[in-house]
């Protein structure tokens, strides 16, 4: 079983990262092993510190308005390995070791399940 591990971090870290109007960031979850890209989803400020410091995927869910860790309800949880920001501070990559069927909320490994061109 997967163990929370947090990761280090800087006030100035923290500082360079760019939230929208919103003040949300995007925050794109990769399978740490497949390197797939599972989901992406959307961290406040205190949902990124939430996550470094307990090193499982805290995010924030634009439609009900409140912290959402993900797999507590599912099961499905996700442990984060390594954590990065893009140079311009406006989104953040997580690598992540998945727990459970996968991150998809349909029962799906990844949200990036259906592809153009191929199909409905």
């Amino acid at each position: 079983m997967p163990q929370a591990t947090p990761l280090s971090f800087s006030a100035e870290q923290l500082a360079a990262i760019r939230y929208d109007a919103g003040g949300l960031v995007p925050a794109i979850a990769q399978d740490i092993d497949t390197r797939a890209v599972l989901m992406l989803a959307w961290m406040n400020a205190d949902t990124l510190r939430m996550t470094l410091e307990e090193g499982r995927m805290v995010y924030w869910s634009r439609s009900r308005q409140e912290v959402w860790r993900k797999g507590d309800t599912s099961g499905d949880r996700q442990f984060v390995r390594e954590a990065y920001y893009d140079c311009d501070g406006d989104t953040l990559l997580f690598l992540v070791e998945q727990e459970g069927k996968g991150a998809c909320h349909t029962g799906a490994y990844s949200c990036f399940f259906r592809a153009f061109g191929q199909g409905g």
